[in-house]
């Protein structure tokens, strides 16, 4: 059997369906219970809808959806794209360069406490409300995390292999790209999982500010319209939306780091 059919013993379409069959087998046991609790606790749709009544609600317009969904998730994906990409470059900057990190790190620092409103409303103001502008905002949320946790793996490495392979006659790149960085590997992948839903919490503060289409207009259209079962609906999408790109991440987490144990 080939390596492209098979990976650590298992097939690749098996490794793939069995932890969708398991996800769709919880939602559903979920579903039921939420609409059994509703229907038999006489539980008012303004407080909480059965789910029928959210699918109702979303079979509606389920253009509208589909579309607020593949615009919301193209901004989450070129912003955490990016900024995972800047804060594992930036990482391996702080790594090398101890200088760098002194002067830059305290700055970064200070940029994570501007509240992500108030930055929402510069980006909107400079770049006004386009796709670019919600992707920044989705960088801004998604990089740090990155940064930090690249920086942390990075020195976390054994310093008895890094001494072992000094003593090979092994250069700081041989070092860094073949002992150092693939040891960081679980940690950057902690931070890409935690990173790509503070980037999807970006894109849609960025909708917030003044847009036609994606999730954040329809949470605050519904909100502010108090359509409590649009805005449940708007919710369970942007979890879906949440939850694929944590799947994602996850399939890329256990296909390269495939030498941490279970």
């Amino acid at each position: 059997m080939t390596i492209a059919r098979h990976i650590d013993g298992r097939s690749l379409p098996g490794a793939v369906l069995r932890p969708i069959g398991s996800i769709l087998l919880g939602l559903t046991a979920f579903f039921l219970v939420w609409e059994f609790v509703v229907y038999a606790a006489g539980i008012r749709p303004f407080y909480l809808p059965r789910p029928t009544a959210i699918a109702q609600a979303i079979l509606a317009a389920p253009q509208a959806y589909i579309d607020a969904f593949l615009k919301t998730f193209t901004e989450t994906v070129i912003g955490f794209v990016s900024g995972s990409a800047f804060g594992i470059g930036v990482g391996l900057l702080f790594f090398r360069f101890r200088l760098l990190r002194d002067l830059v790190f305290p700055i970064f620092i200070i940029s994570q406490t501007i509240p992500v409103i108030a930055f929402g409303a510069l980006v909107v103001l400079w770049l006004g409300n386009s796709l670019a502008a919600k992707a920044a905002i989705a960088f801004y949320l998604s990089f740090f995390p990155v940064a930090i946790h690249t920086l942390i793996g990075l020195r976390s490495a054994d310093a008895k292999q890094v001494q072992l392979m000094r003593s090979f006659g092994a250069n700081w790149s041989q070092i860094l790209f073949k002992l150092q960085f693939p040891s960081a590997l679980p940690k950057i992948f902690v931070a890409l999982k935690l990173a790509a839903s503070l980037g999807l919490l970006g894109a849609i503060v960025g909708e917030w500010f003044g847009d036609t289409t994606g999730l954040g207009v329809i949470l605050i259209q519904a909100m502010f319209s108090e359509n409590v079962t649009a805005l449940y609906a708007a919710i369970l999408v942007s979890a879906l939306l949440g939850t694929t790109l944590y799947w994602i991440v996850s399939f890329f987490d256990r296909r390269i780091v495939f030498w941490r144990a279970e």
